[in-house]
């Protein structure tokens, strides 16, 4: 049974008399049968927990510097009126208590814990977000990460993969974003896509007619060493189940392109796209375009993910060997609140094996509720 919980924060301009405080709620906590019991806080206010009816539980703390939390616990079965009456009444007393002395006061909606749909997700730089979202449309665990597809009543159905959310049907900005935001002449062009398992790219990228479309689809990364001159400690899974789940489930992203891993001017490549693209070097093979969906910027710049880090020049090294000279590579950022990740890589750009210019849009993708950041690069 999940819980619901509720806070109530007043700031206060001085701290407040705890005692005169107190014996103020007492006939609130009495009336609704909640028992007190007064904590040793060793100098630090007044703490106190109060158990009632219904399994509801509240602990009333009033700190030392000003500040006065009501947490109350609720089980899924309470009747949400009555206990907005609890809260109405708390805050009414509390406001005629400690006239002139509240700064701000803050009610929250309840944080539902618990419950069999979970639809609390962090952003990328570490923000809590409440989704509305009512089903588990899919979900599986590979081999490698935890595969969901749920259902947001705002963004349609989302995909997300080991906690972070990748692309909701909403999200057609990401697309465009990463695609060039429509300033791009795709007809005739040969075109490589690395990553992009939900679909959505060559769903789009097929409308505009290119020549030939090769999509590598790479759904899982592990590093496990800090070196990646030998791939070989860089092994990269795929994870077929996040195709077939996007081909089910995600159709208003993806259309019809992964019914099939060949069509009339695309090919599905379900490999490791390290060694095809060293392949693609070898051959000579070029492309107009190459839009990496693989992975996100690490948040990171700290020593543990090194590695990640010189898995992203490897990859950008191989992508930009493949790119004719006036060709394009799209790729995602990360959330524009990450300047350090982001200044990182912009400076990694700069020490690739081909000299390389770029630019950058910073565009609202919907499910994220963040500002995403995008790049574009080409050869100098």
């Amino acid at each position: 049974m999940a819980v619901r919980h509720y806070t109530l924060d007043l700031k206060l301009r001085a701290p407040a008399d705890v005692s005169a405080t107190v014996r103020g709620l007492q006939s609130i906590f009495q009336e609704q049968e909640m028992t007190e019991t007064v904590h040793d806080s060793e100098g630090h206010g007044y703490l106190a927990t109060f158990v009632g009816k219904n399994g509801r539980f509240a602990i009333l703390r009033m700190h030392s510097h000003g500040l006065l939390t009501f947490d109350l616990q609720c089980l899924e079965g309470d009747e949400e009126a009555q206990v907005d009456n609890l809260l109405n009444a708390l805050e009414k007393k509390l406001k005629t208590l400690l006239d002139g002395n509240i700064q701000r006061i803050k009610r929250l909606p309840a944080l539902v814990r618990g419950s069999d749909v979970d639809r609390y997700w962090p952003t990328a730089d570490g923000r809590l977000m409440e989704y509305d979202i009512d089903e588990v449309v899919y979900e599986k665990d590979s081999d490698y990460q935890n595969i969901k597809i749920l259902h947001s009543r705002q963004f349609g159905n989302m995909l997300i993969l080991n906690g972070d959310v990748n692309l909701a049907e909403s999200d057609q900005p990401y697309t465009e974003a990463i695609m060039g935001s429509g300033k791009e002449n795709y007809a005739g062009k040969e075109v490589l896509i690395l990553g992009g398992g939900d679909g959505g790219i060559l769903h789009e990228a097929v409308k505009l007619k290119p020549k030939m479309i090769t999509m590598v689809e790479i759904s899982f990364m592990r590093i496990t060493s800090t070196t990646v001159a030998d791939h070989q400690s860089v092994p990269v899974y795929i994870d077929e189940l996040v195709i077939n789940g996007c081909r089910k489930h995600m159709r208003k992203t993806c259309g019809n392109v992964l019914d099939n891993l060949k069509g009339d001017c695309y090919e599905i490549l379900v490999q490791d796209c390290v060694p095809v693209l060293k392949k693609f070097v070898e051959q000579g093979r070029m492309f107009d375009y190459v839009i990496n969906d693989l992975t996100a910027v690490p948040i990171s710049t700290a020593p543990e993910e090194d590695s990640t880090w010189e898995f992203l020049r490897l990859i950008l090294d191989l992508s930009i060997r493949v790119l004719r000279p006036s060709g394009k590579y799209f790729t995602q950022g990360n959330c524009a609140n990450l300047t350090d990740a982001l200044s990182e890589y912009e400076n990694l750009l700069g020490r690739l094996s081909c000299k390389v210019d770029f630019s950058k849009e910073v565009v609202c993708v919907p499910s994220y509720m963040e500002l995403w950041v995008f790049y574009t690069i080409w050869k100098k």
